[in-house]
C-alpha cells in the first residue's frame, strides 16, 4: 500500500459515513431505470480522496489540512477531536502539518495519545528534555510536532 493509502481509506470512510451513505438512503435506486444515483458520486469521492491525500503530503500540505478539516469537521465550536483521532492517518498528518489548530499546548494525556505513548512516557520525555513543558502546563504542540518529525512518522 502506498504512503497515502491509509489516509485515502480514512478520508473515504468519513465521506461514506457523512455524505454518501445518507445520500444512498435518501436517493434510493430508481426502480424504473435501475440506476444508482450515488455510484458516480462515490467514484468522484474516491478520486478526490486520492488527490487530497497527495496534497496533504505535498508542499502545500498545511493549506490542504486546513481546508479538509474545515470541510469534514464543520462546527461553530473549536476543533476538538477525541484523543484517539490523533493516531489516525489524518490526525498524524494534521499534527505534522499544522499542530493542533488553536492550541499551543495540550495535557500530558493528549500528548501521549498524539505520540502513541503513555502519559508516563510523555512525563519521561519532558524530564529528558525531548518534549517542552508549556509555562501554563502541559506540553507544547510544537515540541510534539518536532518529536514526530524526528521519528519520521506521518
Amino acid at each position: 500500500m502506498s504512503e497515502t493509502g491509509p489516509l485515502v481509506q480514512q478520508l473515504m470512510a468519513i465521506m461514506n459515513s457523512r455524505l454518501l451513505d445518507p445520500l444512498e438512503i435518501l436517493l434510493a435506486e430508481d426502480p424504473a431505470t435501475g440506476t444508482d444515483p450515488v455510484s458516480e458520486l462515490r467514484g468522484r469521492c474516491e478520486r478526490a480522496a486520492e488527490s487530497w491525500a497527495a496534497r496533504l503530503h505535498g508542499p502545500n500540505g498545511t493549506y490542504a489540512v486546513a481546508s479538509i478539516i474545515g470541510a469534514l469537521y464543520p462546527s461553530d465550536e473549536a476543533f476538538n477531536p477525541p484523543a484517539g483521532w490523533w493516531r489516525t492517518p489524518l490526525g498524524q498528518v494534521t499534527l505534522l502539518r499544522m499542530g493542533y489548530p488553536g492550541r499551543e499546548a495540550v495535557p500530558y494525556s493528549l500528548a501521549g495519545a498524539m505520540l502513541g505513548v503513555t502519559r508516563q512516557g510523555v512525563h519521561d520525555l519532558v524530564t529528558r528534555n525531548k518534549l517542552a513543558r508549556h509555562p501554563d502546563g502541559g506540553v507544547t504542540v510544537t515540541s510534539i510536532r518536532e518529536r514526530i518529525q524526528q521519528r519520521g512518522s506521518t
